[in-house]
């Protein structure tokens, strides 16, 4: 019997990052203000990533740190100039079709898979 308890410790590690939820995909969600358009975000398996209806906001890669956390990397156009970026989210799924990312200032978006 102790031997059960010695191993069962170490494959939890192993068990808990087998359920993270699967991003991949196209995910939508409303133009604010412009509620009958949409945009998003598109993450491939192969950790490139694609704007959604947004010329001037162009998404490159994704990376995902943990089953919650999210990174996305990109870069934002206008008035003649270019700025790198990368956004960090909590990730939220209260369902496989939906997905909230939330920043660390509170700032929250949800999207539906399409």
């Amino acid at each position: 019997m102790k031997k059960v308890f010695l191993i069962l410790p170490l494959m939890m590690p192993i068990a808990c990052t087998s359920h993270c939820p699967n991003i991949t995909g196209q995910w939508v969600m409303p133009v604010p203000g412009m509620e009958n358009m949409i945009q998003g975000i598109e993450l491939s398996s192969n950790g490139h990533a694609k704007s959604i209806n947004m010329a001037t906001l162009k998404y490159d890669t994704w990376h995902q740190e943990s089953c919650d956390k999210i990174s996305i990397h990109g870069f934002s156009i206008g008035n003649g100039q270019t700025i790198e970026f990368v956004e960090t989210y909590t990730i939220s799924m209260p369902n496989e079709n939906t997905m909230i990312l939330t920043q660390d200032n509170g700032y929250k978006q949800t999207y539906t898979r399409k």
